[in-house]
């Protein structure tokens, strides 16, 4: 069977591997974080990820590479906001006085599933929120299942289920950098948007949508800056579309619309760039933009897919 699943041991962490060896493609998933630690094409990996899972327990922090954005996204203004009229703070790790990246980067999942069919090779990881002391006082589970199928294609799902007894806000994304066997700066790159959320000084969104006309079609990056949030055009296109021409390596990322927005980050060294598939804007606990409300005992799920060929 070309499709497999492998689950080993590293300093006590599980790593799940799902390999396609008919189309020589790889993924290696860490179940502390949930992360994606490499997804590997024609022995190239696209994802800079870490040495070990020890490695990324600790540096997660540093710039959160693959980490989960759960249950708020990107920034929290203040670390703090209000629901059903009461005030609360989080108090996980800030940035300046923003709170970041959510609740769930340092989480160790659960591997509660994993198989094979005649057409992928599937792994199931959950984690159990309930930590009132953070600051957010509803428990959830995150269950996150990585689907590794035919054509180089890797999906990722993120159901979130409200265990809370009590209607709780939620957003949901992640925080992968991608290397396309190159620095940024050499990548061509489309995205399917041309609409992009006003930020201030802090990165905070101000509640304006502004124009924005650069990568329309496939572009180098070259030196342009980004930290920047776009909300997608509604249709069928891919997200992103990342091409190094160097090597012919094409990646595709093509969310569902339950992530209506792509954030888009260079880090200063410029050797891969963040794409961060988001359910909602930032800072949605108290902008609303995107914001869902998960009534006790419902659900809501959040769907990606990544997709990488060579195109001489």
């Amino acid at each position: 069977m070309a499709f497999q699943v492998e689950i080993n041991k590293d300093g006590g962490f599980s790593i799940i591997r799902l390999t396609n060896s008919a189309e020589k493609t790889s993924a290696d998933i860490y179940a502390f974080g949930a992360l994606l630690n490499s997804f590997t094409v024609n022995s190239i990996n696209v994802i800079d990820g870490f040495a070990s899972p020890a490695d990324a327990q600790a540096h997660i922090t540093d710039g959160f590479k693959s980490a989960r954005l759960s249950p708020f996204v990107c920034r929290l203004a203040n670390s703090q906001y209000s629901f059903n009229n009461r005030e609360y703070t989080i108090n996980k790790f800030c940035l300046g006085n923003e709170a970041i990246h959510g609740l769930l980067f340092d989480a160790v999942f659960t591997v509660t599933d994993s198989g094979v069919t005649h057409n992928a090779a599937i792994a199931t990881l959950q984690y159990d929120y309930a930590k009132a002391g953070e600051g957010f006082p509803f428990a959830y589970s995150c269950i996150v299942i990585y689907r590794l199928e035919s054509n180089n294609t890797l999906s990722v799902e993120t159901i979130i289920q409200n265990n809370a007894g009590i209607a709780m806000p939620v957003c949901d994304g992640w925080h992968p950098y991608f290397t396309p066997g190159c620095k940024a700066d050499d990548l061509l790159m489309e995205i399917n948007s041309n609409k992009m959320i006003e930020f201030n000084s802090g990165l905070l969104p101000t509640g304006k949508i502004v124009a924005y006309d650069k990568f329309q079609q496939p572009e180098l990056i070259a030196t342009t800056a980004l930290d920047n949030c776009f909300l997608l055009n509604d249709n069928d296109k891919p997200a992103c579309t990342l091409r190094n021409s160097a090597t012919g390596l094409e990646l595709t990322i093509l969310p569902e619309k339950s992530y209506p927005y792509l954030q888009l980050y260079i880090p200063p060294h410029r050797n891969s760039i963040a794409i961060e598939n988001l359910s909602a804007a930032p800072d949605a606990f108290n902008n609303k933009m995107g914001l869902k409300i998960l009534q006790p005992g419902e659900s809501a799920s959040f769907k990606t897919n990544f997709k990488a060929s060579v195109k001489l």
